[in-house]
């Protein structure tokens, strides 16, 4: 017997394991499609900066997270693909660029700053990402952006750090990151 209809989007977890939930996921790729074909005047709901910062509930026999999140990876790219093109379009090349630029300065202005300053702590009592891990992720930005050193957006997008009392403080680091992605994708 069944009880409604069955999503086949992305492959399901367990009913015992945890994924992402179905109505959730369904619901915001009805919202993408939406925004995708909106007109280049009309006001989308869904932008690529929101598809990065997405985040869903957990439910048993939920959506397979591995398989969502990498189809958000490439929804994200086409968002900021057509992005750049309609920002190119009303703005100029030049402009674009040279927005995309100063950003990428503004991060190097903190990935420059000394090993264990370059962000905010924790307090002692709380948790916040290690700043060693960090800091060397840090070091592989830079010569990313000074020296233009391989390091794709899977790259940034995977990153991961372990946890320590008195660590830097996740928000703000995590911030950085998104807005590495965001500079990245513009100038692809």
């Amino acid at each position: 017997m069944h009880n409604g209809p069955v999503s086949t989007t992305f492959p399901r977890t367990r009913k015992s394991q945890h994924g992402y939930r179905i109505d959730q996921v369904e619901d915001f790729l009805e919202d993408a499609r939406r925004a995708y074909s909106v007109g280049p005047n009309e006001p989308a709901v869904v932008s690529a900066a929101n598809i990065r910062q997405m985040a869903f509930a957990l439910e048993r026999g939920g959506y397979s997270p591995t398989h969502v999140d990498a189809a958000l990876e490439r929804l994200e790219d086409a968002f900021a693909s057509r992005e750049r093109e309609r920002a190119i379009q009303e703005r100029g090349d030049e402009a674009w660029y040279t927005e995309a630029r100063s950003t990428a300065r503004e991060i190097m202005d903190r990935l420059l700053r000394p090993a264990g300053q370059r962000f905010n702590r924790t307090g002692l009592l709380s948790e916040g990402y290690n700043t060693r891990d960090v800091d060397a992720f840090a070091e592989q930005l830079i010569t990313h952006f000074r020296d233009g050193r391989s390091l794709s957006i899977e790259d940034v997008r995977n990153s991961a750090f372990r946890t320590k009392r008195g660590g830097y403080q996740e928000a703000q680091v995590d911030l950085l990151l998104d807005t590495v992605v965001h500079v990245m994708l513009a100038v692809r």
